[in-house]
């Protein structure tokens, strides 16, 4: 085999070789942070799908702030707003699938943490002529803090 020829496999097996593992269906890197950071997410996962609006509160943080992703102040929401928030769009709903995927898990401005994910929300809606299901596919980041021995979510819900 000729070194040009050689040369893309060499390169490819030191890539390789230098992969970092990443935690099992994500494609975060595996280290025990990352592991309780998504650990965590996935508690705030698993109560957006039980429509657990206690449970969505006490995971957020008392400085929850969210812009609605535009300059309108209207569509802000914070922490005092984000209970009848929840409330609101759980009842509209009769279930809940909420799939996430993982993809990068950063640091941020001072202790912020930023977990970017991929999400499947698959939700049944009453209509006048019976249940459908809707599907949104989407990225979104989650900026959470730590917070005692665990985290909190500043935005991102």
């Amino acid at each position: 085999m000729s070194v040009r020829h050689a040369l893309p496999l060499l390169l490819a097996v030191a890539a390789l070789g230098c992969a970092r593992e990443a935690i099992p269906n994500t494609d975060v890197e595996d280290t025990a942070e990352n592991r309780r950071v998504i650990q965590f997410c996935e508690e705030y996962r698993r109560a957006v799908e039980r429509k657990n609006v206690a449970l969505l509160l006490r995971l957020a943080h008392p400085r929850y702030y969210e812009d609605g992703g535009n300059s309108d102040a209207a569509d802000d929401l914070d922490y005092a707003g984000l209970e009848a928030y929840l409330r609101e769009k759980f009842r509209a709903t009769k279930a809940i699938r909420y799939e996430i995927r993982y993809r990068r898990v950063g640091a941020g401005r001072r202790d912020v943490i930023h977990v970017d994910y991929t999400y499947s929300a698959s939700y049944k809606l009453p209509t006048e002529k019976g249940d459908v299901w809707r599907r949104v596919v989407a990225d979104n980041r989650l900026e959470i803090v730590p917070a005692g021995d665990g985290f909190r979510i500043l935005s991102g819900m």
